[in-house]
């Protein structure tokens, strides 16, 4: 689980966030919505140690993460929205193997993660190829084989859909909506609720880096609107499993 205490963060004396407090279960699918400087970015980052507070308090399975930075990090992993700044290493497989062997696993089990998370999103047998010859939805699927390599109880994911078509859009919708339906939870931080607001369990919203909204999926879709939020009127047709 993922706690979240009155925190309040600040950026040189601008505070980004005020008194945030919410709790995240295992297993749950969370969308985190608002408009662009509402903090969202800034909440997340919190969850894994990447920030710290500058008031208040985040636990990771009951443990602030910067007492145990690895285990923050191996218990909520990370998805950029820019999959790039998340590459380590030329080739899918060496990427993807690179938090597993930084954990001191064993040569087996940094294989069987590394092979178990590139078939989780489509890519197996292709990890001999090279990273930057990959499409954007590839490079997108590439950085979620290496946060889920660590094996994380929490997947978070920040503006993931930013620059992909929409075929790659709905594979990586597919491979959430799977993740979550096998009990990893997931925290996908957007704007952009196509595809998403109808698979996830709880909607927050910020505003000016404070919850203005939480709620189920069929109340938020009628208060989102007057905090910025777009929200599509209807779902595309799919036949992907439901996050529950």
């Amino acid at each position: 689980m993922i706690a979240v205490s009155d925190l309040t963060h600040e950026f040189d004396g601008t505070v980004a966030l005020d008194s945030v407090s919410l709790s995240v279960d295992d297993g749950e699918f969370l969308l985190v919505a608002g408009p662009n400087g509402s903090g969202k970015t800034t909440l997340v980052r919190q969850f894994n140690g990447l920030l710290s507070p500058t008031d208040g308090e985040v636990r990771v399975n009951g443990v602030p993460p910067e007492e145990d930075l690895v285990a923050a990090r191996t218990a909520v992993g990370m998805v950029f929205q820019r999959p790039e700044d998340s590459f380590v290493a030329a080739t899918i497989a060496a990427d993807v193997a690179f938090g597993p062997e930084n954990l001191g696993l064993s040569h087996d089990e940094i294989d069987r993660r590394v092979a178990t998370a590139l078939d989780a999103v489509n890519l197996a047998g292709r990890g001999d190829e090279r990273i930057d010859a990959l499409s954007g939805g590839e490079k997108a699927r590439v950085a979620v084989a290496g946060a889920l390599a660590m094996e994380p109880d929490h997947l978070i994911l920040d503006e993931p859909f930013s620059g992909l078509d929409e075929p790659a859009r709905r594979s990586l919708l597919s491979h959430l909506a799977s993740l979550s339906a096998d009990g990893t939870g997931i925290v996908v931080v957007t704007h952009d609720l196509r595809g998403l607001i109808d698979r996830c369990d709880r909607v927050i919203a910020l505003a000016d880096g404070s919850i203005a909204l939480d709620a189920p999926p069929e109340a938020a879709r009628a208060e989102l609107p007057a905090l910025n939020v777009h929200v599509p009127t209807s779902e595309p047709p799919n036949d992907e499993p439901h996050a529950r």
